[in-house]
Formats: C-alpha cells, sequence, structure tokens
C-alpha cells in the first residue's frame, strides 16, 4: 500500500488537494520550511514511482498544560507535560472513503510511540479543524477537552493499541 517517508524536495506538492484550504496550503507553503528549521516533521505518501504526495502527516514536540487537562490526568503532575503535537492530518480526495484515514492516523501514531522511546512524551494532542475531524479522533480514543476542539490521548494507551493488547 503506502509507505510514509520524510518529506523532501523531491515530492510533489501542488497537486495535494484534501477539501480543506488550510491544509492543502500549509502543505505546499509552510511544510518543507518547518522540516528544514525542525519545527515539525512532515511525513508523506506517495508511490513507488511517483513522488505526487497522496496524504501527509505531522508531528512536533508540545508541552501540555496541567490545568487544560481534566483532573484525572493531571493529578500530581508537573505543571508543564511533554506530549507530540499531531499538527495536521489529512488524505488527498483522491483516496479519501476508502478507509484510509485510520491506517494513516496509526501510521502517525506509530511515528509518535518510536519517538518517545528516545525523547518522553505522556500524550498526544490534536486541535481537531471542525466537529467532522473531531469525530474522527474520537472513534480511535482521543478524547476532548472540555469546551474546546482541543483533544489528547496517553501514549501508554496507544502503545497498548498498537500492540494489539
Amino acid at each position: 500500500m503506502y509507505e510514509s517517508e520524510s518529506i523532501s524536495d523531491r515530492h510533489l506538492l501542488q497537486t495535494f488537494d484534501c477539501g480543506q484550504e488550510s491544509l492543502n496550503d500549509w502543505l505546499t507553503s509552510s511544510a518543507l520550511h518547518c522540516q528544514r528549521n525542525r519545527t515539525a516533521s512532515t511525513f508523506v505518501w506517495c508511490t513507488s514511482d511517483d513522488p505526487t504526495v497522496l496524504a501527509y502527516y505531522s508531528l512536533a514536540g508540545h508541552l501540555v498544560e496541567r490545568q487544560e487537562l481534566p483532573p484525572k490526568l493531571g493529578r500530581g503532575s508537573p505543571d508543564q507535560m511533554p506530549a507530540v503535537l499531531l499538527a495536521r492530518l489529512a488524505i488527498d480526495k483522491t483516496l479519501q472513503g476508502q478507509g484510509l484515514g485510520g491506517v494513516l492516523l496509526a501510521d502517525a501514531l506509530g511515528q509518535t510511540v518510536a519517538a518517545v522511546q528516545r525523547v518522553a512524551a505522556r500524550f498526544v494532542i490534536v486541535d481537531a479543524i471542525d466537529e467532522k475531524a473531531a469525530a474522527f479522533y474520537s472513534r480511535y480514543g482521543f478524547e476532548r477537552i472540555p469546551g474546546e476542539m482541543r483533544m489528547y490521548r496517553k501514549i501508554s494507551a496507544i502503545e497498548k493499541d498498537l500492540r494489539g493488547v
């Protein structure tokens, strides 16, 4: 199927269209810059014989304030806790409706779990772009911070799911 790889100059970005202009624009105007400056790591899906990007996600280091989280999660923790921000996740319209969103998310979460073996983080944080995106993330165990579009999931729960436990 598709295998993620770090974005580079070889990838063709201009035809990517997920239906969300802000996600399309970020890919074409900011993803490579952020990759070079190490402010976000972007991974893309394309086929082995065609460098046209069909899907992507971006991950970044993040700190979450204890008071932003429900009390059960922040109790006894420091004021700020390390997290990974799933900053972007998008699939081109040509692949939508095929059940690949969950596969792309699992890919992103797998990269995250691998990274936290070396650099600690307690949560994955995502800021859902709209209610449809929030419903998508909820299906995969993300919980909403009350009154916000921000969602979280504990890394330990993600690890268990990826191991099939």
